[in-house]
């Protein structure tokens, strides 16, 4: 075994890093499955963000799904930034930081987008 190969099996992992994009309300909560699931949603569940270009509505429209099924969308006043990143490739991720009994549907489901660094 050579030095290099002795000293790359010892080195430190690389240590990953989250640094937070975007928190924000779920867009169109009453539109989507969100109520039926409501009550099975956990904060810190993971969502997928699903970019959707040939939106008709927002050519920078992100889906939002939990457990395969539409919850809703990143609001359009935050999406060009997330979307931007999407299309080059980051390592984003998300997750619900925030569930609320409220009439208001914008007030029902926060959630965060972070940049995952080091994965």
């Amino acid at each position: 075994m050579s030095l290099g190969s002795v000293l790359a099996a010892s080195a430190v992992p690389a240590i990953e890093s989250m640094f937070l994009v975007r928190s924000s309300p779920l867009a169109g909560f009453q539109f989507h499955a969100a109520e039926g699931l409501w009550h099975e949603m956990r904060t810190g569940d993971r969502l997928t963000l699903v970019r959707e270009r040939d939106n008709v509505h927002d050519p920078n429209a992100i889906r939002v799904e939990w457990r395969q099924v539409t919850l809703g969308y990143v609001p359009r006043r935050d999406n060009r930034q997330v979307a931007l990143q999407i299309d080059l490739g980051a390592a984003l991720e998300a997750r619900i930081s925030r569930l609320r009994e409220a009439k208001n549907p914008w007030d029902r489901i926060e959630f965060e987008i972070v940049l995952v660094l080091g994965k």
